[in-house]
């Protein structure tokens, strides 16, 4: 059979996996990503399905693939019909049904063609024993060139050259045209595991120098351009933990208290067969305590523990063992804390065995667990070496993971320091010790030293060296003097102490006397909270008028600007057109190219009104003020965002079906377009950044998860940095 003649430019990967257990999913997941940071659009294909590893249900690869990248792959050749055409020696039509799923593939679910497919093949098991064989049928069929996915342990690189050795034989061997080079994946004794990595290609994580060196004194090839190691990902127990829910699942438990068992993760499983007071080191953030029912002294501790801010998975009682209803009354605060309660009628034992029988595979439900693997994977990728070998050809567009690796990168040249009012916010620590640990920023803590130590120690966090923490009680009266100064004639000495009993006020206040360079709060305050001090305090920048904001919308296929979606209720003519050139100018500073759309409710000349009016004149006093700036409204939404549309409704417009920065007129528009845009399409959005300060102050949601901190504070960085 000739090779596929696939469509031009297209290039073809294939996943090898060089034994089963290695993680060959989770590769896909992490190198999709990368590739998809670099700018190309990216297509799935599992070929067959495996049912001795995917058990009952749709296949696991392509649900995972689906629901983690927004990606429609068709469901693979079932495993009883790929076999009965092996059997009766019919290769070629089974490869021609391989084509046929490659074609779907490739005419994408949303109509374009996507740049790169990724295949995934097929593991050798002990019934698959035709693995390198089909395999080598389908680099052969679809023109591929291999990717190796092996693991194996740092410390014996001579068994790990052997094995990618032999299973490269298959394609020519490790030095042949075909292979591409190899994704070594759950490297045991690798520094750095548990570190985590915010953005593909920013880990530090690498095979070190000797090791190398001895990898490619058993393999010489290993050496030369003509195999690479494309990324070497640690073993990282964090990422097989699963959550409470599944532990049900697996071992037919039944809730007594279920809790928050949908979002709570097994890190460790501590069976007590000891007294509490010996086992006191086994109630630590994400334990599962395992205790026969009987067990008081265990059920009291775990509650304690919990009552205390300790994070634990949850308790799993043994031996059909209920507790009394007095015994659950006094547990009712810790339940009340979210803390999941299983019980199952085996003993200890034996559940304790079952529990080490669990498939560390991803449940397709999973899909927290499902991003995280995919970002830690795509995190530890050479991301250099796949933009120089892979997208040459293509053109390149800022996807939401080009901006998050693009936002990490800039806020760490930035070097900037970040205070963060909210200092003894767990959330706000974790994020602060990322940061500090990644040099996305010096982050200073406003918080009581014990109380953040407090925080790190129930919550696992260790407080990396650098990590600043002001007591704000031994720092405030230092600012009363220059906050009267600052707001003569509407403050005295009485109302600043007052005012500075607020940590975002003296927060803010040293963000004024420029000791730090920005900051970032609004976990546990509202938005007026975290920018009122801003507008008494910071003021406006030199040339506008007015403080807005804007959102990073980050959409499937790229990143645009919604603005103003949080600051301004109904902004006139003059006020909409400074928030278009505003929310322009920050969108060019994060590398995104600014096509803006004042969007309304008619587009051109086709509607009339106060409303419409307002845009119009908008959009013509923010042409006199930017001439250099693609502007043009009013525009209709979808006469904005979709091209086909555009070019009914306004042929003549440069951004019409082009745009990239969105103008609402008003917050009630704004506000309810990116609440409905956020929730229905799950898009992450980043934000709101403020804009138009004299110095950088960020506000966060209040159900901001711990990457948002992230991202945020990087964000306040990079601002800090465009002032000088």
């Amino acid at each position: 059979m000739t090779p596929h003649d696939v469509r031009p430019h297209t290039k073809v990967l294939l996943m090898v996996p060089t034994s089963v257990g290695v993680g060959l999913t989770s590769a896909c997941l992490g190198l999709m990503q990368a590739l998809d940071t670099i700018g190309l659009k990216t297509g799935f294909l599992k070929p067959f399905r495996q049912d001795e590893l995917n058990g009952p249900g749709p296949d696991r690869s392509t649900v995972l693939v689906s629901s983690t990248l927004d990606l429609r792959p068709p469901a693979p050749i079932a495993q009883t019909d790929m076999e009965r055409l092996l059997r009766q020696d019919r290769l070629d039509v089974l490869m021609e049904q391989v084509i046929e799923l490659f074609d779907q593939t490739m005419d994408g679910h949303d109509g374009t063609t996507p740049d790169l497919i990724v295949v995934e093949g097929v593991v050798p098991t002990a019934h698959g024993t035709y693995a390198t064989q089909l395999n080598a049928q389908l680099a052969h069929a679809l023109n591929a060139r291999i990717v190796l996915v092996g693991s194996g342990d740092a410390a014996a690189p001579g068994a790990l050259a052997e094995q990618l050795d032999m299973h490269a034989q298959a394609f020519g061997g490790v030095g042949s045209t075909r292979t591409l080079g190899c994704i070594l994946m759950r490297m045991q004794n690798l520094p750095g595991a548990e570190e985590p990595a915010l953005a593909p290609g920013t880990s530090s994580v690498l095979l070190d120098d000797d090791f190398l060196a001895e990898l490619r004194r058993h393999s010489p090839v290993l050496a030369t351009d003509r195999f690479h190691l494309i990324g070497v990902v640690p073993y990282n127990p964090a990422l097989i933990a699963p959550r409470v829910v599944d532990v049900a699942r697996a071992l037919d438990a039944r809730f007594l208290h279920e809790g928050d068992a949908a979002n709570r993760r097994v890190l460790s499983t501590s069976l007590c067969a000891r007294s509490a007071a010996n086992a006191l080191h086994v109630f630590r953030p994400g334990s599962l305590i395992v205790a026969s029912g009987d067990r008081d002294d265990i059920v009291l501790a775990s509650a304690l523990a919990t009552m205390n801010g300790v994070p634990m998975a949850g308790v799993l009682l043994t031996n059909g063992f209920m507790p009394n209803d007095n015994m659950i009354e006094m547990c009712r605060p810790a339940l009340k804390t979210g803390m999941p309660v299983l019980a199952v009628d085996t003993d200890s034992f034996t559940t304790a065995k079952n529990l080490g029988r669990m498939s560390n595979d991803i449940p397709m439900d999973d899909l927290e667990r499902a991003e995280q693997v995919t970002r830690f994977v795509a995190g530890h990728l050479d991301l250099q070496w796949l933009k120089d070998h892979l997208s040459r050809g293509f053109a390149r567009r800022l996807s939401p993971s080009a901006f998050r690796h693009q936002l990490v990168k800039l806020a760490q040249r930035a070097n900037r320091r970040i205070i963060l009012p909210e200092g003894n916010e767990p959330r706000t620590v974790e994020a602060a010790a990322i940061c500090q640990r990644r040099g996305i920023a010096n982050c200073v803590l406003l918080a009581r030293r014990e109380e953040v130590e407090e925080v790190a120690r129930n919550r696992g966090i260790e407080l990396p060296e650098g990590l600043e923490i002001l007591d704000p009680e031994l720092i405030r009266s230092r600012y009363v003097a220059p906050m009267v100064e600052r707001r003569r004639g509407k403050v005295n000495e009485l109302t600043a102490e007052d005012q500075l009993q607020d940590n975002v006020v003296l927060g803010t206040m040293m963000l004024q006397l420029d000791e730090v360079d920005g900051l970032v709060s609004g976990a546990v305050h509202t938005t007026a909270n975290t920018v009122r001090p801003a507008f008494q305090l910071i003021k406006t920048a030199s040339g506008y008028r007015q403080v807005s904001s804007i959102f990073f919308m980050l959409l499937p296929e790229q990143v645009v600007v919604y603005g103003d979606c949080a600051v301004n209720p109904d902004p006139d003519a003059e006020a909409l057109a400074e928030i278009a050139i505003q929310s322009a100018r920050s969108a060019q500073a994060f590398g995104i190219e600014p096509r803006v759309a004042m969007i309304s409710y008619s587009t051109g000349e086709s509607g009339s009104g106060a409303d419409v009016d307002k845009v119009r004149q908008a959009t013509q006093l923010a042409r006199e003020l930017a001439p250099d700036l693609l502007i043009d409204g009013p525009l209709q939404y979808d006469a904005a965002a979709i091209e086909s549309v555009g070019r009914q409704k306004a042929p003549d417009s440069p951004v019409a079906g082009r745009a990239t920065v969105f103008v609402f007129p008003d917050l009630n528009t704004g506000n309810t377009t990116y609440k409905a845009v956020q929730r229905s399409a799950r898009v992450v959005s980043v934000g709101p950044m403020l804009q138009g300060l004299n110095k950088p102050v960020n506000d966060l949601s209040r159900g901001a998860l711990v990457d948002d901190i992230v991202y945020t504070i990087a964000l306040t960085a990079i601002q800090a940095a465009e002032r000088g």
